[in-house]
């Protein structure tokens, strides 16, 4: 097995020296991060974040950016944590913020695909554009970014069990260089991603 591994990045190495120097580098010596200035940070735990979340978006004047691993609606319960957020940014819509939303979704018909895609369905008819994240990534990023200064970012989804009952952590930054970070950031997996309902 040694032996064909080695054989393997030698017939890389004599094709694509270039990229293979670069696969080294980028494995051993991963890029820097980035420090930015924060002008406050709040502590968001478990569920504090729905009162967080929806002062947020109810606040909101301009433009409203999320990313969503799993974003749950609940028919039968209408009064549930998620179903008051994802109404909240359809509200948000309506008053004239720009909201945009990207979710996950894979091959077949797991549970967070199932529901990202119902739920993605509510949010568009209400208005927000909605965005699918490629088959061939996972994301897994949980933000919220509105206006130009306030991010709220952490571990938790927008499902029941997240917002109500689970040990969950997220922060919530004021800080317009890190929005304009994560906003450029949004900006390259929505150019990769898909605002159609249908597997693709």
């Amino acid at each position: 097995m040694k032996k064909r591994n080695r054989t393997l990045f030698m017939v890389i190495y004599s094709r694509f020296p270039i990229l293979f120097v670069f696969f080294l580098l980028s494995t051993f010596y991963p890029p820097p991060s980035i420090g930015l200035p924060v002008e406050d940070a709040q502590l968001v735990t478990d569920a504090q974040y729905f009162e967080v979340a929806k002062k947020m978006i109810q606040e909101a004047k301009s433009s409203i950016r999320m990313m969503m691993f799993e974003m749950g609606y609940y028919e039968k319960h209408p009064n549930t944590p998620s179903n008051i957020l994802i109404k909240e940014l359809i509200g948000a819509k309506k008053r004239g913020v720009k909201v945009e939303v990207i979710l996950e979704v894979r091959e077949g018909d797991d549970r967070t695909t199932k529901r990202n895609r119902e739920t993605g369905k509510i949010l568009s008819e209400g208005g927000v554009e909605v965005i699918y994240d490629p088959l061939f990534k996972t994301l897994h990023a949980k933000l919220m970014v509105a206006d130009g200064e306030l991010v709220l970012l952490g571990s938790t989804n927008w499902v029941f069990s997240s917002l109500t009952s689970n040990n969950e952590v997220s922060v919530l930054i004021k800080s317009k260089e890190m929005v304009k970070a994560l906003i450029d950031y949004f900006n390259q997996v929505k150019a990769t991603g898909s605002k159609s309902q249908k597997k693709e």
